[in-house]
């Protein structure tokens, strides 16, 4: 305990005098540590591909089920991707220092906002290695200095890209503290990050609502949440067919462990006949289990019955709940009931009838035509993401750049005093 304790306070008191020092860093030195973590990156590929397998292996052992696999594993397309990111992050404008809102008062001064870093940032996260990585960059360029904990499971991974971190800062002429990843496995860690409120300003939590809700419980410091992903697709009456069943498809199907992945399709009883029986027969060639109400039921054999249960559920696995409506109001009454306000999407050619689910639908994200895989921080033209709130303050959605900051007001004068 003791121990542990002690760690979390060497790294806090670290990361916080990294964070004063990231404060004034040149956006140049931010940009060069990215372009350098990239570098060492594509140079160690081996070496994180290997550790990559450590994991992988030791999660089949230990009877990992193969949604959290498939968010552990790394390969060249992915090590590919994550260097990709870490490009478009350097190259995004740098958030810090702008000033807005400029306007002079009837007293002469002038009084603005400038942005600024949070300050230290803890983040939590399980399985995927890639975070380690879009943490770090958007912490980095943000001006935050970060504390990192990732899962048990993918230990090995993120240890391999942390050195490229640590690298990539050194190399810049940056402190190594800017970016620190907590090396034990021992859960006390996360106990203790949590309530560290001398030295972390802000948690984000990214993984299972189990994760996130203790967190939230524990904490003493303001937490950023994602609860969970449970997303809807609803096909309306003026839905285009094709349209329709792509989309359907591609919400469920492009992965299945990942939080924007469909897991409700609600279908207008009028457009039942023309979109859902292709889309079963699509759905179970993929190996897809389907359960639905009655009448989804009648159109196959092979989809059970849906319980009470499953319209919560998150699944992030082959399954899919599906349920017919009879008007775009019991759609939005049954996402309002049963989502989570992750990412709702509808599929119409009716321009009254879309803009009207993008108005009344409260998630964090709503579309109009289009899959909901799409809800992610690098299809948002954000470089990355550091996880996607489904909280309303301070932040909502895919968490970037500007998430990661606030504001302060500015005063300008010229030997002004108030009378």
């Amino acid at each position: 305990m003791g121990s542990i304790t002690d760690l979390i306070t060497t790294l806090g008191k670290n990361a916080s005098i990294a964070a004063k020092t990231l404060r004034g860093a040149t956006t140049e030195a931010k940009n060069n540590a990215l372009i350098n973590t990239a570098s060492q990156i594509d140079q160690n590929r081996k070496n994180i591909l290997e550790a990559n397998q450590q994991d992988l292996a030791h999660g089949k052992d230990n009877g990992l089920d193969d949604a959290l696999l498939d968010r552990l594993m790394l390969d060249d397309a992915r090590l590919d991707g994550i260097i990709e990111s870490l490009n478009q992050i350097a190259a995004l404008p740098d958030p810090i220092g702008e000033i807005t809102d400029l306007k002079f008062r009837p007293s002469g001064i002038q009084v603005g906002k400038m942005r600024v870093p949070l300050g230290v940032m803890g983040i939590i996260y399980e399985s995927r290695p890639n975070v380690t990585i879009d943490a770090a960059a958007l912490c980095l360029k943000s001006g935050n200095g970060a504390i990192l904990r990732g899962g048990s499971e993918a230990i090995h991974s993120n240890l391999a890209l942390y050195a490229c971190v640590k690298d990539g800062l050194i190399d810049a002429g940056l402190s190594e503290y800017c970016v620190q990843l907590i090396d034990t496995t021992d859960r006390e860690a996360v106990t203790e990050l949590v309530r560290a409120s001398d030295y972390v300003d802000a948690i984000i939590p990214r993984g299972g609502k189990g994760l996130v809700e203790a967190i939230s419980e524990n904490a003493k410091v303001p937490v950023i949440k994602h609860l969970h992903g449970v997303c809807h697709t609803y096909i309306d009456k003026d839905a285009d067919t094709d349209k329709a069943i792509k989309i359907a498809f591609n919400a469920k199907t492009r992965r299945y462990g990942v939080c924007n992945a469909m897991e409700t399709l609600l279908v207008h009883a009028s457009a039942v006949g023309r979109v859902l029986p292709e889309l079963i027969a699509e759905y179970i060639a993929k190996g897809v289990e389907l359960r639905g109400c009655d009448q989804t039921m009648q159109l196959s054999d092979q989809v059970v019955k849906a319980t009470d249960e499953d319209w919560d559920t998150e699944y992030l696995d082959a399954i899919l709940s599906i349920r017919i409506v009879n008007s775009m109001s019991e759609a939005i009454d049954h996402i309002d009931k049963h989502g989570s306000g992750h990412t709702e999407s509808i599929v119409t050619e009716n321009y009254t009838s879309g803009r009207r689910f993008i108005t009344e639908v409260d998630s964090s994200s709503v579309m109009i035509n289009a899959s909901t895989g799409f809800a992610d921080g690098f299809e948002y033209g954000l470089g990355a993401e550091i996880g996607i709130s489904t909280d309303k303050f301070h932040v909502r959605g895919p968490v970037g750049l500007e998430g990661l900051t606030s504001q302060k007001f500015i005063v300008l004068g010229d030997g002004h005093t108030r009378k």
